[in-house]
């Protein structure tokens, strides 16, 4: 089973005041990162990611709006999956990159004229 986690890397505010509101998130970095151990001896874990960025609109005056010092990881990325980021699309992705490398259907084996003579 394969554990999916979830990030905002950075974000990005407004220098200026914008409908009465200061540093108002404009764009945010996100990754969603998974790892899965197969069940070799030793075992090995596999890891995939994908990231982006995710734009918001504008607070309206009078509207809700939280002061930046006081964001949290999951508000924001409640933001990006209501702003265009498919969170299960993109966990779906995620998981089927970690299933490709488990169980792979090519590789890549070594050329057959440098292989040792036996």
């Amino acid at each position: 089973m394969s554990t999916i986690t979830w990030s905002i890397d950075w974000m990005e505010t407004s220098t200026q005041t914008i409908n009465g509101f200061s540093q108002v998130v404009l764009t945010a970095g996100w990754r969603c990162s998974g790892s899965q151990a197969n069940t070799s001896t030793p075992p090995i874990t596999y890891y995939s990611s994908s990231y982006g960025t995710c734009t918001f609109p504008e607070p309206q005056e009078g509207g809700s709006f939280t002061p930046y010092a006081q964001l949290t990881q999951s508000q924001v990325l409640g933001w990006c999956w209501a702003n265009g980021v498919n969170q299960t699309a993109t966990e779906a992705a995620i998981n089927a990159n970690l299933a490709a490398q488990l169980n792979p259907t090519q590789v890549q084996n070594p050329l057959p004229w440098n292989t040792p003579a036996a």
